[in-house]
């Protein structure tokens, strides 16, 4: 691709969504809510060890996600599950969000750029709020099978590599100089090296330029 052609291909803006978009993690939030109360007790008991070693650093997010949602979503309806993430969104998003990063994610669609939510969180959760806002999403599904979750993730988790992984099959390999990319955590990491410019919580990320 030309210099010129590069100048006029819209830039492609990606955004994390649990503690970029929102001032918490929304994950663990949904999960106390949706999950069964009996399931979130026992959980905190069997659950107790795995949850320091991850603060620890000794143990990754995907390996702890992978934890949570198979004792807590397991066997659960689909069409229920859906429903209570409808309704979480609708009901807690709106509080959640940092006004700063959503203007920004909406001047970039509104300056007709590409903007793509990529998350590890659930995509049932995070769908209703992306169609509104007109933007695209990669996010990590759930294995389900007879119309129930099975407590295993479709696929990996979009999250750190496979972020990466998912953003070239949704759109190639779109020019760095032209990508701009905002996280969070070190999950975050691979998506924000792929960017020109990049802020990593809030801040401008060392590997790229400022943000315009």
């Amino acid at each position: 691709m030309s210099e010129r052609d590069t100048a006029s291909l819209p830039r492609l803006a990606l955004f994390d969504f649990d503690g970029t978009l929102t001032t918490v993690e929304t994950f663990p939030l949904f999960v106390r809510c949706a999950a069964p109360q009996w399931r979130v007790r026992l959980g905190g008991l069997v659950l107790a060890p795995m949850v320091l070693a991850y603060r620890a650093g000794w143990v990754s997010g995907v390996v702890m996600r992978a934890a949570i949602v198979r004792l807590a979503f397991s066997g659960m309806a689909r069409q229920h599950f859906d429903a209570l993430a409808r309704t979480f969104a609708a009901e807690r998003f709106p509080a959640l969000i940092r006004p700063e990063v959503l203007a920004r994610l909406r001047a970039r669609r509104a300056a007709g750029d590409r903007v793509v939510v990529v998350s590890g969180n659930f995509e049932a959760l995070l769908r209703e709020w992306c169609e509104a806002e007109g933007v695209e999403l990669l996010a990590s599904a759930l294995e389900c099978r007879d119309g129930r979750l099975t407590g295993r993730y479709d696929g990996p988790q979009c999250a750190g590599e496979a972020k990466v992984e998912r953003i070239r099959a949704l759109v190639g390999d779109w020019p760095r100089e032209r990508v701009e990319a905002h996280g969070d955590t070190v999950e975050d990491l691979p998506m924000l090296a792929q960017a020109a410019t990049a802020t990593y919580r809030g801040a401008p990320w060392p590997n790229g330029d400022a943000v315009r």
